[in-house]
């Protein structure tokens, strides 16, 4: 790392006001500061020091992320294997996952970070790290069979309308991945529901080479079964009890399934237990929010409870810990409603937020059939008025305030 120091500090007076390259300076501090800690700091103002930074927050929700990544593509090959009715080792599922996803968080950071880059450099300013985490999830909130084009032309419209034009990090009002989504189940919406876009199928890795099935080269078209959340949105049964989840060769899906992650779903949002790891690590560094975790669990089951109570069909009477285990609920919950930028910032206002978000989660899942996953448009809408509940709640305070100020004023006076 020394060697790679030493060759960034030769380069970089050709980089600076005057050098040859000083137009790419930008992209020159960026990678810098990537790598490096940066050398100077501010000497006076009103200036936080400590070790905590932009670049230093987003690495650890890149951390958080990597246990349900790394379980998700397991999952991927998992789901793929099981669909062709072929029994194949724990290393060639992996494999099939990891060569299945590697190309979307390709495609992601390179168009992603190709704009940020170039909105940095045509106004002359640092490169923020806050794409490093937006780049992950995008890959990670979508189904495995999202065409590459489809996931660069959605990573492109959120970086450009739900951010730059915001202003860049730390400015944007929606949630940049979930943006992303969004974009593609609104414009594309076969491609973001149905039987089939959550398993990959139809060949090697995916790419419509023929799979090799008991000797015999086959393509694979499809299999039966949807999303745990996707079955019953359509079941016919007259109760839950009734019901019974079933995975992509008709085989029931556990309770013990759903919290492992071994169920189709997108790719960082099937395993509880992963996310759960990534949770205990953003608590336990103080980067993600406990209260607002905690707020949208107990905001979902308060809405389950009286769901329950008005049952009258399988979706309604289902339990609270099938809806926390199954969709995005927990991974919302831990990476999307915590996001600092989007979410609320005031003590009191992180338990009203993220109260709202589960609340509202679990009320689009029951009433709206068409669209069984409601964590996307819960905490987009939520963004919206996270600024409005924290001007609320700084206003309250500012009030109750000044009311103890002028009883004390009246207590002098007397």
């Amino acid at each position: 790392m020394k060697t790679l120091k030493n060759f960034f500090d030769k380069i970089r007076p050709l980089f600076e006001e005057g050098g040859k390259y000083h137009w790419l300076h930008s992209v020159y501090d960026g990678f810098e500061t990537f790598l490096f800690v940066p050398n100077t700091t501010s000497k006076s103002g009103v200036h936080i020091h400590d070790s905590r930074d932009t670049k230093r927050t987003m690495s650890i929700v890149v951390v958080a992320l990597i246990p349900a990544l790394l379980f998700g593509m397991y999952n991927v090959g998992l789901q793929h294997y099981m669909a062709i009715g072929q029994e194949v080792g724990f290393w060639t599922r992996f494999f099939y996952g990891f060569l299945a996803v590697l190309p979307q968080i390709v495609v992601s950071y390179v168009v992603g970070l190709g704009i940020e880059f170039t909105a940095a450099q045509m106004k002359g300013e640092e490169i923020a790290e806050g794409f490093l985490v937006t780049g992950l999830l995008i890959p990670m909130i979508l189904p495995v069979n999202t065409p590459l084009w489809m996931i660069a032309l959605a990573t492109a419209f959120a970086v450009i309308f739900a951010k730059e034009v915001f202003g860049g990090t730390g400015y944007n009002i929606f949630n940049v991945a979930l943006v992303a989504r969004a974009f593609l189940f609104f414009a594309y919406p076969s491609m973001m529901s149905g039987d089939r876009v959550f398993v990959r199928t139809g060949g090697s890795f995916g790419m419509g080479r023929p799979e090799m099935v008991n000797g015999i080269a086959q393509t694979i078209d499809g299999f039966s079964g949807a999303t745990p959340l996707g079955q019953l949105a359509i079941t016919d049964a007259p109760h839950f009890a009734s019901f019974g989840f079933t995975g992509v060769t008709g085989q029931p899906l556990t309770l013990s399934d759903m919290f492992w992650g071994f169920i189709p779903g997108s790719v960082g949002e099937v395993s509880t237990f992963a996310i759960l790891l990534g949770a205990i690590l953003l608590i336990s560094t103080g980067v993600g929010s406990w209260k607002t975790m905690l707020s949208v669990f107990l905001g979902g089951l308060f809405t389950i409870s009286i769901v329950n109570l008005f049952a009258v069909n399988p979706i309604m009477e289902m339990p609270a810990h099938y809806h926390f285990l199954l969709g995005g609920f927990a991974f919302g919950a831990v990476f999307m409603a915590t996001d600092p930028v989007t979410s609320a910032r005031t003590e009191k206002g992180k338990w009203i937020h993220g109260f709202l978000i589960g609340l509202l989660a679990i009320t689009i899942r029951v009433f709206n059939p068409g669209y069984p996953e409601g964590m996307m448009l819960a905490i987009l809408l939520m963004n919206a008025f996270a600024p409005l509940i924290d001007f609320y709640v700084v206003d309250a305070n500012i009030k109750r305030r000044l009311k103890r100020v002028e009883a004390k004023n009246e207590v002098n006076k007397k």
